[in-house]
């Protein structure tokens, strides 16, 4: 009896799978953050940025014309002059001394904490460094006694607004077509290193003549642009008066970008105030 063949191979025992044609494995899908932890690392970015890096500031009075105005929001390079408590928010008390430090140069426009409360910021020009004898001379500001080159030019035009009016009548100005203006005297002050800008002068004032002030070794002389309109060094420091000399500690940053300004009239209610409120000619300005 002749046995029949089976074309069919006999069936062999299972083997591994081969690795390389298994399925491959669903990825593990990322856990996606709650929002309170979303809430918490946006506040350290934030933090991180505004005391290390950029700062934004804003313009609450007209001490620097022309260069500031009354509502001229800008940002602060915080870098420059090195990190200290007053870097960070609400000057937390965190670093015990002021940290990669660099003096600043003669003309930086400089935001400080303001003496004698130290928790106010205040924006100023930095006229005088340690070392430095500082003093006013019919308006006319000496250096290290020498007279600090000062030229008239034309007269700065500011429209009244409601972030803006004239000092006194005699700048008010009554336009062709009917707005009001404020034609202040102007004059271009260039410092030793050659730093350039200008200033206001409005006539005889109580600062146009002090006496000679020597800057002590970590302290700075500061001015404002408005020299007949500006609580500075000038004046000894008590709270809403003068700043006296400043320590260089409480430096927050340097004015670096113009990143908005408003000339006061927008209403909330009423967003196309908003754009036509907005002093375009003024964003971007650097400093």
């Amino acid at each position: 009896m002749t046995a029949t063949m089976n074309d069919t191979p006999e069936a062999s025992p299972q083997t591994p799978a081969d690795p390389a044609s298994a399925p491959p494995r669903a990825k593990k899908e990322k856990k996606e953050d709650s929002f309170p932890v979303f809430l918490v690392k946006l506040v350290l970015v934030v933090a991180i940025f505004r005391s290390f890096i950029f700062s934004p500031f804003n313009i609450p009075s007209e001490s620097m014309l022309p260069r500031l105005e009354n509502g001229d929001y800008l940002l602060a390079a915080k870098w420059p002059y090195g990190y200290s408590s007053y870097s960070l928010p609400f000057s937390a008390p965190l670093l015990p001394k002021r940290i990669f430090a660099s003096q600043p140069e003669r003309g930086d426009v400089a935001i400080f904490k303001a003496p004698p409360g130290n928790d106010v910021d205040y924006i100023k020009r930095v006229i005088g460094l340690p070392g430095d004898t500082v003093q006013m001379k019919e308006g006319v500001l000496i250096l290290n006694g020498q007279a600090v080159p000062k030229v008239k030019v034309q007269d700065f035009v500011i429209a009244v607004t409601p972030n803006t009016d004239c000092v006194s009548d005699e700048f008010a100005v009554t336009e062709a077509d009917g707005s009001q203006t404020c034609h202040y005297p102007q004059f271009r002050e260039t410092l030793p290193n050659g730093k350039s800008y200008n200033v206001l002068d409005l006539g005889q004032r109580d600062a146009d003549n002090t006496v000679p002030i020597v800057v002590p070794e970590g302290q700075l002389f500061l001015m404002g642009d408005n020299r007949d309109n500006s609580m500075d060094s000038r004046f000894p420091a008590m709270e809403g008066g003068g700043i006296g000399l400043v320590p260089q500690d409480n430096l927050v940053g340097r004015a670096a970008i113009m990143m908005w300004s408003t000339d006061g009239s927008a209403n909330w209610f009423l967003p196309w105030t908003w754009f036509t409120a907005a002093r375009w000619n003024r964003i971007g300005g650097t400093f």
